[in-house]
């Protein structure tokens, strides 16, 4: 499989001013896959710690944090010579070792010839928990669940991701029937790597959504593992409660879903939990749209989505008739499944900002606004042909942006005020 993070990965390795590596995302985005693929690729050896299994390396910090002590006793226990320009050292899921994320600070500052990457699925949640950061002696890297791009490859469609890659939108007129069928498979099968993998090897749907039961089983497995006892129901009411959320035709979160007469105290620091493990994507209401958007932010109002579009439809049970039946899937529950694609995608692209607008009285509303590169952009997500925006049309009419984007199952068009972008394309068009 190929991921976009290659690049990046590559980028610090060559780089002159290169600090220990944090890559950070939610358990089965494939974080080891791609740190070990790196090491095949890029180094003559890899010595490679998975804290979690690892019990006899996990107090490998504790006696002091000196970089050559613990070289030379993970040289001991690997029984291998630790050369610093041919050897990648993973420290994979960190902080199942105490003190570990300190220990990179003295890799910084007494051991930068060392290669060091590590992995951390809690960081978030960690950070909350005050344990001692590195502030400024690391780098980091954020994996999300493989994009329409990645899956496109990892489905053997080079053509289309060509199409996608050198953004040649002419040709979509020939290939569109091609894009809606893969971004079909996409809404059902998602984008977490073990899962694509398999449904590439095997073509087996219903190895699809057991395996997306899995992840969704070990993520409420995490609930009751890692996050203080106290919350633990309010984990599992969120999070049962999503599909729910985003069925409504105002996809703001209401408390009430997830418990009747529920108040915002009562689930704060469960959906923070949940956001800082990637879990979920939080996106909240602006009330202007104007630089930075992050000014303009009200933390009231806000949507949350999965984090993989799979495990939306594996928590809604979406029936696999659904993707044989003509657009069905992007109309399902009023939208949400366009609505978690588009974000989904925005996400892997990394805007700078992702939130949504509605004015005072909420009768109008934009779907998406984003900031990225220094640019506002309102995008209007629709998922059938149907392509009225009243609410769009009185938002670029008020605020005049300089682009404005609809995104639908439409062709690529430019009009005078906005510019329509395919779905399946959505992503790629601002990476």
């Amino acid at each position: 499989m190929y991921r976009k993070k290659d690049k990046q990965l590559i980028e610090w390795k060559l780089s002159k001013n290169r600090k220990p590596l944090i890559i950070q995302g939610a358990r089965q985005v494939g974080k080891t896959w791609l740190i070990k693929e790196f090491g095949k690729t890029e180094f003559e050896q890899m010595v490679y710690i998975n804290f979690e299994h690892e019990f006899q390396l996990q107090n490998l910090f504790q006696m002091d944090l000196n970089p050559q002590r613990i070289i030379t006793t993970l040289e001991a226990f690997f029984e291998v010579k630790i050369v610093p320009e041919k050897t990648l050292i993973v420290f994979d899921e960190i902080q199942s070792a105490p003190k570990g994320l300190t220990s990179l600070k003295y890799f910084c500052e007494d051991a930068p010839q060392y290669y060091i990457v590590a992995s951390d699925s809690l960081l978030g949640m960690n950070l909350h928990n005050k344990i001692s950061f590195p502030v400024g002696k690391v780098s980091f890297l954020y994996l999300h669940p493989m994009s329409f791009y990645e899956f496109l490859l990892a489905m053997g469609e080079n053509g289309l991701a060509q199409v996608l890659d050198e953004k040649k939108w002419d040709l979509l007129p020939v290939f569109k029937e091609k894009f809606k069928e893969n971004l079909k498979y996409y809404s059902y099968i998602g984008g977490m790597p073990e899962v694509v993998a398999n449904f590439a090897e095997n073509r087996d749907w219903q190895q699809v959504r057991t395996l997306q039961n899995d992840i969704l089983t070990t993520y409420e497995n995490d609930f009751s593992k890692h996050a203080p006892y106290e919350i633990v129901p309010r984990l599992n009411m969120v999070f049962n409660s999503i599909p729910a959320q985003l069925a409504k035709e105002n996809k703001k979160f209401v408390y009430g879903l997830a418990k009747e007469g529920a108040r915002a105290k009562d689930f704060e620091l469960a959906i923070q939990w949940m956001v800082d493990s990637g879990i979920l994507l939080k996106t909240f209401r602006i009330s202007k749209p104007s630089m930075p958007l992050v000014a303009y932010q009200d933390l009231s109002a806000f949507k949350l989505f999965f984090n993989d579009i799979g495990l939306l439809s594996a928590k809604s049970h979406l029936d696999i008739k659904t993707i044989i039946n003509k657009n069905a899937v992007f109309e399902e529950y009023k939208g949400a499944f366009t609505e978690q694609f588009v974000i989904q995608q925005l996400t892997a692209a990394e805007m700078d900002y992702i939130g949504y607008w509605t004015n005072g009285k909420s009768t109008n509303e934009v779907d998406f606004v984003i900031q990225n590169k220094g640019e506002i952009v309102p995008i209007e997500v629709k998922s059938e042909e149907n392509l009225q925006a009243k609410s769009f049309k009185f938002f670029c009419q008020k605020y005049q942006p300089k682009t404005a984007i609809r995104t639908s199952l439409s062709d690529f068009r430019q009009e005078n005020w906005m510019t329509n972008v395919p779905l399946y394309i959505i992503g790629d068009y601002f990476f």
